[in-house]
């Protein structure tokens, strides 16, 4: 019986670790699928002047998941809803963030750039969009030595942690 717990206890925790090591992995590729959906967004508002709603639905249909999950909740409250485009990016992001791996510097950058969405002309919301991929860029950069750093060493210390409690318990 206590080798079955121990294992139970060594598989739990290990499997923690790796949980805590994909959040580090996702990260970056969820911010370089995000600058994408901006440039994307760039590309059909500014070049293909199409209205904001139906781009968001367009990219909700281009992105994976969980990015498109934000521009379908987006397109819905532009459409359903009668809220500006900065109120509904806003809530968007407060529905849907928690279902990402991207970390509160990313939200902040994505806030200031829903901030400014429909708010200017075509060359100053070019120019906001160039400031939010440069911005994406740096914490993509962050996030990849982050992921380089730690993801090994979050994985050793789950299975590191459940030996730890079984030979504590024994």
């Amino acid at each position: 019986m206590k080798i079955f717990g121990a294992i139970i206890i060594l598989l739990t925790t290990t499997w923690v670790g790796f949980e805590f090591a994909k959040r580090l992995s996702d990260r970056p590729r969820q911010i370089r699928q995000l600058k994408v959906a901006i440039q994307s967004l760039e590309a059909e508002i500014l070049y293909g002047l199409t209205p904001l709603a139906e781009a968001s639905r367009n990219l909700a249909k281009q992105m994976p998941k969980p990015i498109s999950y934000f521009f379908e909740h987006f397109s819905y409250r532009l459409v359903n809803k009668e809220e500006t485009a900065h109120q509904a990016w806003e809530k968007s992001l407060d529905e849907t963030w928690s279902h990402t791996a991207l970390l509160q510097n990313e939200r902040e950058v994505m806030s200031q750039f829903g901030a400014t969405l429909g708010q200017q002309d075509r060359e100053q919301q070019q120019k906001q969009i160039k400031l939010t991929l440069s911005h994406l860029q740096r914490e993509e950069g962050e996030a990849r030595d982050q992921q380089i750093r730690y993801e090994r060493m979050i994985k050793s210390l789950g299975f590191l942690t459940g030996l730890l409690i079984i030979v504590l318990m024994m």
